[in-house]
């Protein structure tokens, strides 16, 4: 027991005295910024993607968005995160003659990533919406663009709300591969606490603890906008 209390003393010491509390809140930032940004990316490319993959097939324009955009989603389902993030960073960036920091690369790369996954879960909630929702719009003259962004998609929503939040998740507990590519995340703000006191029990532990209280978090906002949602529908 006084073995782990000298322990914590040192990370109290780093993380109070020496200003390790700057870094992490950095990182805390860095980490939600990088994870929120690239959940917005992801819905609006994962929507546009769903969109084209469930338009009917007979002309030939939709078949080739269709095979463009299997080809993306297979691209970037079929590859780690930390793979994309390197690819990106440092060969196709250099390679376009592009700066960009590596915040900006992991917000990018995160969206792009997150859209792949989001477009076949927004697929299987458009699907899961009654055929005759989008019939009951182009009876009334709307469009199948209008009628998709005003009907379906909006009952899709809440019926993926649930597995949006597990993305969601999933992106927050993702960015601790970010400084491969030099971004200072949670990660990167405890590994200069640790090496700073020689001691990387307490801060990985903290580390961890923070990640749980954000999962937590997380769950019971898309518990509580669940819930919201079904009183609409009752009151509908």
């Amino acid at each position: 027991m006084g073995n782990f209390g000298n322990k914590w003393n040192k990370f109290v010491e780093i993380f109070l005295l020496q200003n390790g509390y700057v870094k992490v809140l950095e990182g805390l930032q860095n980490t939600l910024l990088i994870a929120v940004c690239g959940l917005i990316a992801g819905i609006l490319i994962g929507t546009v993607i769903a969109t084209v993959r469930v338009i009917p097939k007979y002309k030939r324009l939709p078949r080739i968005l269709n095979a463009v955009c299997s080809f993306y989603v297979g691209l970037f389902r079929g590859t780690p995160m930390v793979v994309q993030l390197l690819v990106f960073y440092y060969v196709l960036l250099p390679l376009l003659g592009v700066k960009m920091t590596g915040v900006q690369v992991s917000i990018m790369v995160f969206g792009l990533n997150s859209g792949a996954y989001i477009s076949e879960i927004m697929r299987s909630g458009i699907q899961s919406v009654d055929p005759g929702q989008l019939e009951a719009g182009r009876a009334v003259g709307l469009s199948f663009s209008t009628s998709m962004l005003e009907i379906v998609i909006p009952q899709a929503v809440k019926n993926i709300l649930p597995t949006l939040g597990n993305e969601f998740i999933a992106l927050i507990k993702e960015t601790s591969v970010v400084s491969f590519v030099g971004a200072a995340d949670l990660y990167v703000a405890f590994s200069f606490i640790g090496s700073n006191s020689y001691e990387f029990m307490v801060p990985y532990l903290v580390m961890a603890a923070i990640y749980i209280v954000l999962v937590l978090f997380i769950s019971l906002l898309v518990a509580v906008m669940e819930r919201s949602l079904k009183k609409s529908d009752r009151r509908n």
